[in-house]
């Protein structure tokens, strides 16, 4: 690999995202391409919980790495590369919702993947838990869209609200504001659900966030995914 990344490799240091930006502005035809192997499951999985369908997910991310690459000398370091592209990736997503807000009904992800997606994304759920799956999936899905994006981002990611607030370039009261709605609906579509679960839960332990964060496969984030901040 030209430049930096390959003055890196031959000492054994892998270069920072940020380094990565830099040599693709200067002409470094493979370091965008490391880039983006590097973080591409993270966008998907955000991408796929955002927007709820695994076509529109998969052209959201096509279209947010498309304009990273075309706009990456625009990029003037005030945050983390990967919340820039994370940000990039959440606005191509609501994009697209907004412009299907006349089709509310959100198809939900089918579990088939194509040679082409990334892998470890969508583990399949143990059939004991495949109807809790649906249900909070369905619950996620009918959030409105600045709230499913807080709530993917904060409950499901595990992204620090501070962090989340960046991605989303709102405030961070904002981003509590809307992971607080969104709990509170999707405690209303999970009532059935939770009242049946109420005899082997331990106490204090029914949260919706919890349902959301650590609940059934289908909707935690891919394996090693979850800890983004070791990944700058």
């Amino acid at each position: 690999m030209a430049g930096v990344t390959s003055g890196d490799a031959a000492q054994g240091v892998a270069p920072s995202d940020a380094e990565l930006l830099r040599a693709h502005v200067d002409g470094d035809k493979e370091a965008f391409g490391e880039l983006v192997r590097r973080h591409r499951d993270r966008l998907w999985a955000v991408a796929l919980r955002t927007i709820g369908d695994r076509e529109e997910a998969a052209d959201a991310v096509q279209d947010a790495l498309l304009s990273a690459h075309r706009n990456a000398a625009r990029f003037r370091g005030d945050s983390a590369v990967t919340t820039w592209l994370h940000r990039i990736v959440v606005n191509a997503c609501l994009d697209r919702i907004r412009k299907r807000q006349a089709h509310p009904t959100v198809p939900l992800p089918d579990g088939s993947r194509s040679d082409d997606r990334p892998s470890g994304v969508e583990p399949a759920a143990p059939v004991a838990d495949h109807e809790t799956a649906l249900l909070v999936r369905q619950a996620l899905a009918d959030l409105p869209a600045d709230q499913r994006a807080a709530i993917v981002l904060v409950d499901v990611q595990g992204y620090p609200v501070a962090e989340a607030a960046e991605i989303l370039d709102v405030a961070v009261g904002t981003i509590k504001s809307r992971c607080a709605r969104g709990r509170a609906r999707m405690a209303l579509a999970l009532g059935e659900l939770r009242g049946r679960d109420t005899d082997h839960a331990p106490p204090g332990n029914q949260g919706t966030s919890e349902t959301v964060s650590s609940g059934p496969a289908a909707v935690k984030p891919p394996p090693g995914g979850h800890d983004r901040r070791d990944q700058r």
